[in-house]
């Protein structure tokens, strides 16, 4: 079965932020020089131009996952009048607080650390503004196509030459079923990869094109969030709330967040570093047990989640970002470690950054050049430019944090009025994630710890639908080198474990959990299913999420083999990326 090859000039992989940025103003740069050729100024038009941008998921915005509190400055330089053009926000920021968390207490800050300060800030939902954004690049001519996942590069003589999407009708494993469809050769003269973190692209890429060398190695989080619906009078409508301690121990990053979203909304969150010691260190059950702190636990009280998702972060900073650039290839948004991990953003650099390809996209289109020679400028540009400077200004942030919070704090402060310089060194070496954690049997001499009891009130409804979502059959592997093997490998070691994480009853009898699994039946749903495609008035409606059945636990017998197929799987467990992230889960 022959592949359909489509042809473009700029492409754009993944429809977050950065990639309808960089569409929408690279088809604004175009337009303003055609008229001013048209008007008497000198030069040569450009050319009808194809601009499009290849999104995995159904729709734009079902993928979308972030805190969402906006620094506006990259969206006005975008779109100046964006909020006259109906821009989603949910709210102004009103009011910020910072506490320091123990287990049943908590302190709050005199004084608000002035990364953390964000008066002026917007707070949003990244779906929602992102499926805004897609009608905005439409309407000027943008080609975006859902249900594309980029699967692999397509690289001639070194150079980039397009992507190949993911192949369709294939099962959990791969194999080809009946409705097998072969994906396509997008081709373009330019490729802009916008996939988010460790990018199924970006990191096949990676080696091939040297784009790593001489980088700190990228370290990652992941961020854990619900959205909670409250009943009237209880959210305080643009109140911010950043939490450090509790449930983390001192040397493992992170913290948590609770946003006001809205007159009856909590946006609930925590974030874990994945470079923690502990090897038992779990993302998901620090947001459970978050909840059940004194404080926290007021916050929500009456109220019930709506919805749930994870993605990854990355939090290596300035000098573990890639390079930028090579032939026919340029890196933008969370791809390209666009984050600012002091301030607990990435939007507006993401926008910045698609901006900043755009300009560069554009420089080519006049001089039908998209080498690498002439690429280059980007990484200029990106220097040259406001998000380069914020960036740079926090080059040695999460360095500081391996000596743990404690020692974190003064260094990060020291930091902060010294433009980025440590008190350690002007450019500390990274730690890949992997290489900070230790043995089991060092972090816990007495075994692995008991896993936490569920909550009954606070995490029951969470955990149910998370286990509901493990259990969905029939979908292909999120990581393409998740095998048989592997599952068979790994299914030896969930013997031990219930399936669906229950948390009611951990003893096992063989192969089965004495616990009585009765999740509620309500409906899920699991980022990247299909449901044939959204027209462009679909994506400028508010997302809406997509329903799928619910999922029983599997019988006892298959446990330890479903629970191995679950570990295989990146989403799970925080990855990011193409097609890595759990988004989205509704009750």
């Amino acid at each position: 079965m022959e592949r359909e090859v489509l042809e473009f000039d700029v492409q754009w992989i993944g429809a977050g932020p950065a990639g309808l940025a960089g569409a929408i103003h690279l088809a604004d740069l175009i337009e303003r020089h055609n008229q001013s050729i048209a008007a008497g100024a000198p030069g040569t038009p450009i050319p009808e131009t194809t601009i499009a941008v290849l999104e995995k998921a159904a729709r734009v915005g079902a993928h979308g996952l972030s805190g969402l509190v906006m620094d506006p400055r990259g969206m006005l330089e975008l779109i100046p009048d964006f909020r006259a053009r109906g821009c989603p926000i949910e709210a102004e920021v009103s009011s910020d607080d910072v506490y320091l968390m123990w287990q049943g207490g908590q302190l709050r800050l005199p004084i608000t650390p002035p990364p953390l300060q964000n008066h002026g800030n917007l707070i949003a939902s990244l779906g929602t503004l992102t499926e805004w954004m897609a009608g905005i690049a439409e309407s000027k001519g943008v080609l975006i196509a859902t249900e594309t996942p980029a699967a692999s590069p397509l690289v001639e003589g070194g150079r980039v030459v397009g992507v190949r999407s993911g192949d369709k009708g294939i099962d959990k494993l791969g194999a080809k079923k009946s409705t097998y469809q072969p994906g396509a050769d997008c081709r373009a003269k330019l490729t802009v990869l916008c996939e988010g973190p460790r990018g199924t692209v970006a990191k096949a890429l990676e080696k091939s094109l040297g784009l790593t060398v001489g980088k700190n190695p990228q370290v990652y989080s992941t961020g854990v969030k619900e959205l909670w619906e409250m009943p009237p009078g209880r959210v305080q409508k643009g109140r911010i709330i950043h939490t450090m301690g509790f449930p983390l121990t001192n040397d493992t990053f992170g913290g948590g967040f609770i946003y006001g979203a809205g007159d009856s909304h909590w946006a609930i969150g925590f974030v874990t570093g994945l470079d923690a010691h502990d090897p038992t260190n779990d993302p998901h059950g620090n947001l459970q047990r978050f909840k059940t702190h004194p404080f926290v636990r007021a916050l929500l009280e009456g109220g019930k989640p709506v919805s749930y998702g994870a993605k990854a972060i990355p939090e290596g900073g300035w000098y573990a970002m890639p390079k930028l650039y090579a032939d026919g290839l340029l890196l933008c948004g969370d791809t390209a470690g666009f984050l600012n991990g002091g301030r607990l953003k990435g939007i507006h650099l993401a926008i910045k950054s698609g901006m900043l390809a755009a300009e560069q996209a554009f420089e080519c289109l006049l001089a039908g050049d998209f080498s690498a020679a002439e690429l280059a400028g980007y990484e200029k540009r990106v220097a040259d430019s406001w998000a380069g400077a914020e960036l740079r200004g926090m080059r040695n942030f999460h360095q500081a944090f391996d000596g743990g919070l404690w020692t974190a704090l003064p260094r990060t402060g020291f930091q902060m009025y010294m433009g980025g310089l440590d008190p350690l060194g002007d450019h500390l070496k990274g730690h890949a994630g992997h290489e900070r954690m230790r043995k089991l049997r060092d972090v816990h001499p007495d075994g692995k710890p008991a896993v936490a009891k569920a909550d009954g009130k606070l995490d029951d409804k969470t955990m149910s639908a998370l286990s509901r979502y493990l259990k969905i059959e029939g979908q292909p592997a999120d990581n393409p080198s998740v095998t048989e093997a592997l599952v068979t490998e790994l299914s030896k070691h969930a013997t031990r474990v219930c399936p669906v994480q229950c948390d009611q009853g951990q003893t096992l009898k063989g192969e089965t959990c004495v616990a009585d699994h009765k999740p509620e039946a309500a409906p899920a749903t699991a980022s990247g299913k299909s449901n044939g495609g959204e027209d462009t008035a679909r994506r400028r409606q508010q997302a809406t999420g997509e329903q799928a059945q619910p999922r029983r636990p599997k019988s006892a017998p298959e446990a330890p083999r479903a629970r191995a197929q679950a570990l295989a799987r990146p989403s799970i467990v925080g990855g990011g990326g193409s097609g890595h992230t759990l988004i989205g889960v509704g009750f």
